[in-house]
This record gives C-alpha cells, structure tokens and sequence, in this order.
C-alpha cells in the first residue's frame, strides 16, 4: 500500500472509510492512470492488483462514474415512453483499455448515453479478463476520457452448460449463481442470464420444451434479487432460443414468460427478452475467411418486440450475434422496436486484420491456435475458417504482447474502431441519448471498503 500512496501523492487522497479525493484530476487523467490500470490487469502482487483496482472504482465515483442498472430507461421503454433507438452492448475481448476509450470517445462525440459494457461467460474465461479486471479497466477508460455519467457494465450470456447441468444439475447451476455473485461484486448491475441451451425441442410441447429455461431464469433471476446492492434494482435478461438455434416465435415467448412471472412470483423480473432471428455468434465463415451473409428475420424481432413491450412490459427483444452484420442492416433495429443489439466479433476482426497489427505477432498467434485449439477444428475446415473461429481465444494467452503493441499502432486501431462506433451509434439512432438516460437513471454510489488496510 505504501508504493502506491506513493505514487498517487499529490494527485489522490485516501483517506479512512475509504474516501478518496481528487487532489490533481489533471494529472491524474492524463499521466497517472495509465500505470494504476496496467498494476490493476497485470502486477504480480495480488494486493497491489486489488488496490489499483479499488482505486481506479473509487477515484472514478468521485469524479461521477458510477456504475449504474440500465433498469429505469428499459421500464419507460416498455410502457412505451421511449422509442426509435436501439441500445448498443458491445462485448470487449482484447486491447481492453484502448477499445473502451474508443467506445467512450465516440459516445461523446453525438451525445451518447445509452450504451453498454459486456463480457460474456465463456468470453470471460478465454479472455482471461475477470469481473472484476474488466470493470475496472472500463471504468479507467471512463476516466481517461474525462466522460460522467452512468457506466453501464454488464455480464453477458451468463449460461448454463447444457451437457455439464444433465451430468450434475446442482454443480453447472452452482458455477452460473457463484458468477453471478462474483459480477455483482465488481458492479456488473446488469446480467443476461441464458438457460435456453436447456430448452428441449424433443418435447410434447412448448410449456415442456421451456421448462427447464424459465425455471431456471426464475431462480436465478431470485438469487439476483436476493444479492443485488440496496438501492439498485438489477437489470436481467431472459432468452427464449438459443443463438444459432432455430427462429423463435411468438408462442414460445408468451409461454416463457406467463411460466416464468408464476416462478418469481413477486419479484421483479426481466427486463429485455433475446431471442433467435437468425444469426450466429461470429457468424458463419466461408472457406475464404470471409462471412457468409446472414438472412436475419426482422419481422421476428418486431413482433416479438411488439408482444414483449405490450402484453409484458418490457423494454422489447434483444439481438445477438450482429457485429458482423452489413452496415446498412443496423438501422433496422430501431425501426423494428428492438431493445438491445449485442456486438463483439467485427470489433475483434478489426483489429487482427488491422493494416499495422505487427505481422509477426498474428502469425504467432495463429500458430499458437493451430497447435492449442487442434482439437476444435471440423473435418473440411480450411485453415482459414479455423482461424477465424479460434482465434478469439487468443487474447487471453496474448493479452499482455497485445496491450503492449506500440503506441502508434494501437492508436490506428482505435481511430479505425471509434470510427465504427460512431457510425454504429448513428445507425442505432442513441446519438442524444444522455439527456435520456439523465432522466431515466439514478444511479446509486455504493461504497466499496479497501482490499488493504489504509495505512
């Protein structure tokens, strides 16, 4: 602790309960926080991890960050009071902190609120970002981009692993609830819990074959409930067909949700339902390396959308799996009445297919794929469809060589990102939205107590 009260003196004060205090925002934006966020992803020393990481939270509540449910705006959206934007959720699996920035710098550059941090459940694991490091290099990204406001970070696909819950129910449900727990602690306000893998088409009918999933979500969705903050009421996704799965329907949705409202009985429950229109996570390569164009349903998302907000008041469906989708797709979201649209691969290909991405580096990275994830590779594959479905599982191994590319390379790589972002905000109609989320959101400051003693 005393290295680091070193290094903030003159900029951060820390005082006893945990207080801290902005002494040099200047300084401290533009020259200090670049070291405390790369102590709070990669120092050796755990202590000194947690504390830069309970330092970047705490200094950035101070300074009026703070992380916040997405809750309010999506109830007014379900009664119908806001329309005619599309809230983006954009999963961030490496160049974390540069990426974030980018995300943040084109928010501000139209007057965006209504945005989202995520991370997936198995984006998680092969990224090798915890919740916790995640948060807290989203929320340095905040700071360094002198951004205010309400941080929306939430845990995306939070899924129960349909082969693991048939061998031991109990330990899979386990592993989901001790996740769910671990985000809440590291204010991931808003969480997509996923049991659709559990959904059972072999099944007489549909109450049968959504059992397991609302069932699930409902408990789930309690444990939420019963560990969320005081003062924050979480935001919770439910999904109805799994990504890549066949298209849902109308039916499906209304037998989910009439099963799951009995479950939870008088708890708050979801606020946004994803359901499946036709694409797939990544999408689907061709042997070229090149994407296959996807035929999304629209029609699906708007009537599905329609009965969410209508007859369950929600804020409308959510859409995964649209990153890789043609530019000229993305305003058909809002026009659909779609709530929420997930994206992460086109972010990822941008930047392994960056003009200045060392070359050497992606040619050892790709050979690191080819000799790890052999046993991934589908018979007929080419070696440049395998690439392209591995070589997300890359940043983890190579999340440091990765942070450390050149200033003026990771500098190109997010202009070339914030351009994509702006243009993305603009087709999804968010631009303006601050005010919005202004007026719909409240967000609570809950303090944190140190990981060291303050000294």
């Amino acid at each position: 602790m005393s290295e680091i009260r070193e290094y903030i003196k003159g900029v951060l004060e820390i005082h006893l309960g945990g207080k801290i205090n902005i002494v040099n925002e200047t300084l401290y934006r533009n020259e200090k926080l670049d070291r405390l966020v790369r102590n709070a992803v990669f120092n050796e020393k755990s202590d000194l991890k947690d504390i830069s990481r309970w330092i970047i939270r705490q200094s950035g509540c101070a300074l009026g960050i703070i992380p916040a449910s997405i809750q309010g705006l999506y109830e007014r959206m379900g009664k119908g009071e806001y329309t005619g934007f599309t809230v983006p959720a954009i999963n961030i699996r490496g160049l974390t902190y540069d990426v974030a920035r980018a995300i943040i710098k084109a928010a501000k550059k139209n007057d965006v609120g209504a945005f989202i941090f995520e991370i997936a459940k198995s984006e998680i694991g092969y990224t090798e970002q915890r919740p916790s490091e995640y948060a807290a290099v989203v929320h340095a990204a905040a700071i360094r981009e002198w951004y205010k406001g309400p941080l929306f970070i939430q845990g995306d696909h939070f899924q129960v692993n349909a082969k693991k819950y048939a061998k031991d129910p109990d330990k899979e449900y386990n592993t989901v609830r001790d996740l769910i727990k671990e985000a809440l602690e590291a204010d991931f306000y808003n969480i997509d819990i996923d049991t659709s893998t559990l959904v059972d088409l072999s099944k007489p009918d549909i109450v049968e074959q959504q059992r397991l999933n609302f069932e699930l979500a409902a408990k789930l969705t309690s444990y939420i409930r019963e560990n969320q903050p005081n003062g924050i009421m979480v935001s919770v996704g439910g999904e109805i067909g799994e990504v890549g799965g066949k298209n849902s329907t109308e039916e499906e949705l209304r037998v989910y949700m009439d099963n799951y409202l009995k479950a939870i009985k008088d708890k708050k429950g979801i606020s946004k339902i994803s359901i499946q229109t036709g694409t797939t996570h990544g999408g689907v390569p061709l042997p070229d390396g090149s994407v296959a164009k996807v035929k999304l349903d629209f029609n699906t998302l708007e009537r599905l959308s329609k009965v969410a907000r209508e007859e369950y008041g929600l804020s409308g469906a959510v859409q995964h799996g649209a990153s890789t989708l043609p530019g000229d797709a993305f305003d058909k979201f809002p026009q659909t009445g779609t709530a929420e649209v997930h994206l992460a691969t086109e972010f990822q290909n941008m930047i392994y297919e960056n003009e200045q991405f060392p070359k050497d580096l992606r040619e050892e990275i790709y050979d690191y794929l080819k000799k790890n994830c052999a046993d991934e590779r589908k018979e007929g594959q080419t070696d440049e469809q395998f690439i392209y479905k591995t070589r997300k599982k890359a940043f983890g191994p190579f999340k440091e060589k990765i942070w450390n590319l050149p200033g003026n390379i990771r500098e190109n790589i997010s202009a070339t990102l914030e351009d994509k972002f702006v243009f993305l905000f603009e087709k999804l109609n968010v631009g303006n939205t601050k005010k919005i989320i202004d007026e719909t959101i409240k967000p609570v400051e809950i303090m944190q107590s140190p990981p060291l003693p303050i000294d």
